[in-house]
């Protein structure tokens, strides 16, 4: 074989086909894994959650009614190994809570504790005027999750629209934060993680809902989504940050502004300008390091062109992009969501 076929063999070889060349059937090959194209999961995951077990992740979202392009999901669940290409395993509950008369389940936040894993969920209706949080627990990532009841709701902890909620342990304890533009608080949880104690202690202001903090270099990093996150392409949604080195702040913006202004926050992603791109990007879950050592952040958005279900629902697809640190301060590329083919994580 001469060296100018075996060059072209080695070509053909390495090619790698974008999303904008496949089909509406198009599965990937097994060896195209170098590089993908956002979403890397619809028709919909709104306010996605992820945790990762052994090789493996599995990421959760708000029930939702996909209409015509899947059906109605009680807090759906998919998995993926490589954050790419993602299955659906189906639902994380196999029936919803009863201790509100009604409402919907609501960005769900999974961790694994122990050999066990907790979802904190929101339970809420729009304009709810007493939502509250509570917590399901299963042994299996995919669940069954087994609802514990309510953890407490927005009349009895005393904050006005209490949803959104992100668990972490720190120091040995549990925590919980939550809210949903009614301000951001921190609280202690019992040993269980089924009910709160002592006092709560507010950390961000009443632009932001949907918190998440990362721990890295000695800072605590606040993730929260600032705007509206539900008008199809009009959404206004973006992720801001803020860093303390204390879980109870004070959390500050890169200018050094404190997150309780209601002005504050540095920008990690918004919207993209282009009109091929997506409107409302925000609610991210939880940053996933790979074996180079990149950081991925996983949040939904819509795209601009196609935002909605045919049945109205916001079409709040899975979005995947790399995180870079410049200045010890975490941003997407451009600020905005990728819409053209990127680099893979790596995770082999």
């Amino acid at each position: 074989m001469n060296s100018i076929l075996i060059l072209t063999l080695l070509s053909i070889g390495c090619t790698s086909v974008s999303s904008s060349d496949r089909g509406s059937d198009f599965t990937p090959p097994i060896s195209d894994t170098l590089n993908y194209t956002n979403p890397v999961f619809e028709p919909l995951l709104a306010d996605p959650s992820v945790v990762q077990v052994g090789d493996e992740f599995y990421a959760y979202g708000t029930e939702d009614n996909w209409g015509d392009e899947g059906g109605y999901h009680l807090v759906p669940v998919i998995k993926s190994k490589d954050l790419v290409n993602w299955e659906m395993v189906g639902n994380s509950m196999a029936k919803k809570p009863d201790w509100k008369e009604r409402g919907g389940i609501w960005a769900p936040d999974v961790t694994q504790v122990g050999e066990q894993f907790y979802m904190y969920y929101s339970f809420s209706t729009w304009g709810d005027p007493n939502p509250g949080i509570g917590l399901a627990i299963a042994d299996k990532p995919e669940g069954p999750f087994v609802d514990q009841g309510k953890v407490f709701d927005s009349e009895e902890i005393g904050v006005a629209n209490s949803i959104d909620p992100f668990f972490m342990e720190n120091d040995g304890k549990k925590y919980l934060i939550w809210g949903s533009f009614h301000g951001l608080y921190l609280n202690e949880l019992t040993a269980d993680g089924k009910k709160p104690i002592g006092g709560k202690i507010q950390i961000a202001g009443n632009h932001l809902e949907a918190a998440y903090v990362y721990q890295k270099d000695g800072y605590y990093y606040l993730f929260g989504s600032a705007g509206t996150c539900c008008e199809g392409a009009n959404s206004t949604y973006k992720v801001l940050v803020g860093r303390s080195k204390y879980l109870a702040g004070p959390y500050l913006d890169q200018e050094g502004t404190s997150l309780l202004d209601p002005d504050s926050g540095t920008l990690v992603v918004g919207a993209n300008k282009s009109e091929n791109g997506y409107a409302g990007p925000g609610h991210n879950a939880e940053i996933i390091t790979d074996k180079a050592g990149q950081d991925w952040l996983l949040y939904h958005g819509m795209a601009k062109k196609r935002p909605k279900l045919a049945n109205g629902t916001n079409r709040r697809v899975l979005l995947l992009d790399k995180i870079t640190w410049i200045n010890d301060w975490p941003s997407i590329a451009e600020r905005e969501p990728s819409f053209n083919s990127q680099s893979s994580p790596v995770l082999e």
